[in-house]
């Protein structure tokens, strides 16, 4: 698949990015972005929940430890409205324990620290797109 093909595809996938940290969610964002993914990046669950109840997503990439209102409770309400929805969790704390039934059964964790490249891989593998070697 050429790179335009390839980015137009992506550019029909949606997605929600909340990230409190400021520098992570910019270079998270820019990544998927440059790969073709349309993106929306908020600071936190509570600014993302507007988005969820007037737009229309693939996948909700959060952030498990935010304040406010953190990435499990995101995505519990996310499931809410938007079923069909996938979720990644991105988390610093590799022992942080998601409860049975907590989460979508969609849902997948991506633990920090990672390159900008596992997080494009993972996305693409949710959507069953090609590999992400360029980035």
């Amino acid at each position: 698949m050429t790179d335009a093909g390839r980015k137009g595809l992506l550019g029909m996938v949606r997605i929600l990015l909340a990230e409190d940290d400021g520098t992570m969610r910019e270079y998270l964002a820019r990544a998927l972005e440059r790969v073709g993914y349309d993106v929306v990046a908020v600071d936190r669950g509570t600014a993302a929940l507007p988005y969820l109840e007037r737009e229309t997503f693939d996948l909700l990439l959060t952030d498990i430890v935010m304040p406010e209102m953190d990435g499990i409770e995101l995505a519990q309400r996310a499931a809410a409205l938007a079923p069909q929805m996938r979720v990644m969790f991105i988390t610093g704390f590799a022992a942080v324990a998601l409860k049975d039934g907590a989460t979508p059964p969609n849902a997948r964790v991506l633990s920090k620290p990672f390159h900008l490249r596992d997080l494009v891989n993972e996305v693409d593998r949710m959507f069953e797109i090609g590999s992400a070697a360029d980035i």
